[in-house]
């Protein structure tokens, strides 16, 4: 399983009470003022950004189309890649969900 780290991991409680804050979401309009709250401008275009990514990817597009087209390198794209292959199986489990 590939997983980032922080120095000093989160307590289990924090991240669960984490986790169930997200689950609380209802509509897109509670999870854009939630975002915008909870992150930087800057971390919600980044997830927008990786987001649009894979599922570009999950679509079969070329790499190098897709760095072109979002002004992203190609490194980004390969984790990105490296994501959805070897990640938790979150993003398939979405793209699935949301049929994307």
């Amino acid at each position: 399983m590939y997983r980032y780290t922080t120095a000093v991991p989160a307590p289990q409680e924090y991240l669960r009470d984490l986790y169930m804050l997200f689950a609380a979401v209802e509509t897109t309009h509670e999870a854009k003022i939630l975002l915008e709250d909870i992150l930087t401008p800057q971390e919600v275009d980044s997830l927008a950004e990786r987001w649009q990514l894979i599922q570009k990817l999950h679509a079969g597009e070329p790499q190098r189309n897709i760095a072109k087209e979002l002004g992203v390198s190609i490194s980004k794209i390969t984790r990105g890649s490296r994501m959805l292959q070897y990640g938790s199986g979150g993003f398939v489990h979405f793209l699935k969900k949301l049929n994307t």
